[in-house]
């Protein structure tokens, strides 16, 4: 385990067909309820359009105590599924369609029939994920740099798209020839909607009217220069949360107002990466927010902090191997017992046990192989 010790306070083919309608269906029961001990259900998202790539979303189980994964087969009919999400009902999965012509699918979980596909207006969408109230499914359009809205119905199905914001302004930052919207989520308390812009270093803050399903913008907040801002995730306490800067190979921590949805932008400070090069994915913190997770692409490694001073400080306390080569994503089981690596250049999804006392990251064995895993969902 390596790192140094910090303390920071706060102040990307081929076009898709043509869209699909989604079906007259109804709604289907529940899967059974699954005991703690028993698999369960793991999807793995890859690129079908790149050589060695998969042929549609990875199909698994993993063992709850073992951590070990189980393969089951390929769910086809989803082209370049590189970002997943479930409805809150845990009925329907959403992927992203990351093509030029870009779109999000919507597949029942009961018996994996893909109920339709719609189009983003966008090229590339890499990032999607359903508003707390499951009425709507807002994605990321990280080619054009811009984020849609679609309405999600009774079923788990998509409607046509209610809003699709371009961020034209601020110009793009150092190296970067435009807008590429990475991420869009929603505050913890519901109120907002933000979106993270790598190629503006920008965090857009909307409204989102939840009975049109269009977006009104009402904060910005600007990274330094070339930061090249990918992902943020929220401390559950609300007040504040961690950006991970792909381009500058940083993190910072950031003071959000729920009120105003203004977000504001701490120092920046490491990620455990040496120096060499790396560029920062994904980064998570757990249920009771004691401690924060991040994917290094490059230095191939977890690093680990300590959330200090109710949410306002990150302390670095080293870095794990991930076991695989480009952790693009991770993601904690349900029970945040488990952590999932997507390894995207070894095709591997690695599992790791948290301890939820100490923050303590071990590896549970053999890495699972699945062509160029870029996105691992536990549910």
């Amino acid at each position: 385990m390596a790192g140094t010790a910090a303390v920071v306070a706060v102040p990307s083919p081929a076009a898709p067909p043509a869209d699909r309608e989604a079906p007259e269906s109804r709604p289907e029961a529940a899967p059974p309820p699954r005991g703690p001990s028993g698999p369960r259900p793991l999807y793995v998202g890859t690129y079908t359009s790149v050589d060695g790539g998969g042929t549609g979303i990875g199909l698994a189980s993993y063992d709850p105590g073992s951590g070990r994964i189980t393969g089951s087969g390929t769910l086809s009919g989803v082209p370049d599924p590189s970002y997943l999400a479930v409805h809150p009902d845990g009925r329907t999965l959403y992927a992203v369609d990351e093509r030029q012509d870009g779109g999000v699918t919507a597949v029942r979980l009961a018996d994996r029939r893909v109920l339709g596909t719609r189009s983003t207006g966008g090229a590339g969408p890499c990032h999607l994920s359903v508003h707390p109230s499951g009425r709507w499914l807002l994605s990321a359009n990280y080619g054009s740099g811009g984020v849609a809205v679609h309405p999600v119905d009774a079923t788990g199905a998509l409607g046509e798209r209610t809003d699709l914001v371009t961020h034209g302004s601020p110009p793009p930052g150092p190296g970067q020839q435009g807008p590429h919207a990475h991420q869009i989520l929603t505050s913890p308390d519901g109120g907002h909607v933000l979106a993270v812009d790598l190629g503006t270093d920008t965090v857009y803050t909307y409204r989102l009217d939840q009975a049109k399903g269009t977006l009104t913008e009402v904060a910005r907040a600007h990274t330094r220069p070339g930061a090249g801002p990918r992902h943020l995730t929220f401390h559950p306490g609300g007040r504040y949360a961690y950006l991970a800067n792909e381009v500058d190979d940083t993190v910072a921590v950031c003071g959000y107002d729920p009120g105003s949805g203004r977000l504001t932008i701490g120092e920046p400070q490491p990620t455990g990466s040496q120096g060499g090069t790396n560029y920062p994915a994904q980064i998570l913190v757990t249920a009771d927010g004691r401690y924060a997770f991040l994917a290094n692409r490059g230095h191939n490694s977890l690093a680990r902090y300590a959330v200090e001073a109710g949410g306002a400080r990150l302390r670095l306390l080293g870095t794990v191997p991930v076991g695989g080569d480009f952790p693009r994503q991770i993601a904690f089981a349900p029970d945040g017992r488990l952590l999932f690596a997507a390894n995207q250049r070894s095709g591997t999804v690695t599992v790791f046990r948290v301890d939820p006392g100490s923050g303590e990251l071990r590896p549970t064995g053999e890495p699972f192989a699945s062509p160029v895993a870029v996105c691992a969902l536990p549910l």
